[in-house]
Parts: structure tokens; C-alpha cells; sequence
């Protein structure tokens, strides 16, 4: 029996990445229609997790989140009980994870239904005692390793009122705060691949 246990996960087909220009690492310029086009419902799909690991051409649309507040980032060790195996004890600043079906309750549908898991995601994963502001600010893509080959991720910017942040699951160890240097410093080598990323983006400026 699949670890997966039957998950649908929402997808894109590759084809639409070549569509708008295929692309490696961070895209922050220029990526509005393409950001447009993967939350459409029209162009996404559910499809068996199970399935959609093994297939490239498919990607699957991974929100990301980045919490800063003020000069500082967040940042945590993968734990073995998240999802990735391939992922696990990397460093990321990323927090998210995969858009299912159930994100369509209440008879939402494309960017509406992404944003639910977006939410969905943060409640499920940090306790968050503060207000905060998000917007996307650019899309991952990453063929370089088997992870990268079937995800895409949508970034997104969480500025923070305070540092009043806690990790709800055990896949999130060690959770804490690091300069913007500190990451692409000492800490750069430890980071999963779409955090390198970002971390090259933050050091670059906002």
C-alpha cells in the first residue's frame, strides 16, 4: 500500500510551465500571468499523490511561505515525520505543503481554493500570536534533484508584528530565527535546495 494512503494533490502539467517559459530556481520578475495561470482552475487538477511523485510531467503546486520579522527569517529542521523523506534533517525556511481536495469546501475553487490550503497549512503547522501581512512574491522550480523534478512552488512573503511563533508538528524541529547573512553564511550549506534559493533572493533584497 502506498505511504501516500490515496492523497489527491493539486498539479499543473509541465506543459505549462514551457507554455510561459521554463525557468530554474527563483522567479520573482515577470511572473504574474504564469502565477495566474497555475491557480486557475481551469489549468489545475487533482491527481494521486502516489502517482504524481513518479511523474515529471506533472508539477505539484506547493505554497511556501517565508515568515520574516523584522531583519530576521525563520527557520527549521526537517523531522522525520514530515512528508519528504528525501527532505529530512535539511534546514528550510519554507513552511506549506500540498493543496487537497478538502481545500474545496464550502464550494471554493481555483484561487480561492489555494488560498484555504495556504491558511489550512499555516494553522496546521505554527501557532502564530501575532497579526501578519502575505503576498506571493515569485514561483520555485527546480529540476536539478527528484523532489524539484515534480514540484513547483509559489512563494510567499509573511511579514510578522513579533516573533511570537511556535511549531505545532514534530515535522518542524528547532524552530528559530536567523539573519539574512546567517543564512546565506554558516547555515547555507544545511538548507534544502528551494531555501537556497530564497535565501540567495532575501540577501539580494526584497
Amino acid at each position: 500500500m502506498s505511504k501516500y494512503a490515496g492523497e489527491e494533490v493539486l498539479v499543473v502539467k509541465r506543459a505549462l510551465l514551457e507554455k510561459y517559459g521554463i525557468f530554474e530556481g527563483l522567479r520573482t520578475d515577470g511572473v504574474d500571468d504564469l502565477v495566474a495561470a497555475v491557480l486557475d482552475e481551469k489549468t489545475h487538477f487533482f491527481l494521486d499523490r502516489a502517482a504524481a511523485e513518479e511523474d515529471p510531467s506533472h508539477k505539484q503546486i506547493i505554497p511556501y511561505c517565508i515568515f520574516k520579522y523584522a531583519e530576521r527569517i525563520l527557520y527549521y529542521t526537517r523531522g522525520k515525520s514530515g512528508g519528504e523523506d528525501r527532505l529530512h534533517a535539511k534546514i528550510s525556511v519554507g513552511v506549506g505543503g500540498h493543496v487537497n481536495p478538502v481545500d474545496m469546501g464550502e464550494g471554493r475553487k481555483g484561487a480561492s481554493a489555494y488560498y484555504a490550503a495556504v491558511q489550512r497549512e499555516i494553522e496546521e503547522e505554527l501557532d502564530i500570536a501575532c497579526d501578519y501581512t502575505m503576498r506571493i512574491v515569485g514561483l520555485l522550480n527546480d529540476n536539478s534533484n527528484p523532489v524539484g523534478q515534480v514540484h513547483l512552488g509559489v512563494v510567499h512573503l509573511v511579514e510578522l508584528d513579533s516573533d511570537e511563533v511556535s511549531s505545532r508538528e514534530d515535522a518542524l524541529s528547532d524552530l528559530s530565527w536567523a539573519s539574512v547573512s546567517e543564512l546565506n553564511g554558516g547555515l547555507f550549506e544545511r538548507l534544502e535546495t528551494w531555501s537556497a534559493h530564497c535565501a540567495k533572493w532575501l540577501a539580494a533584497g526584497i
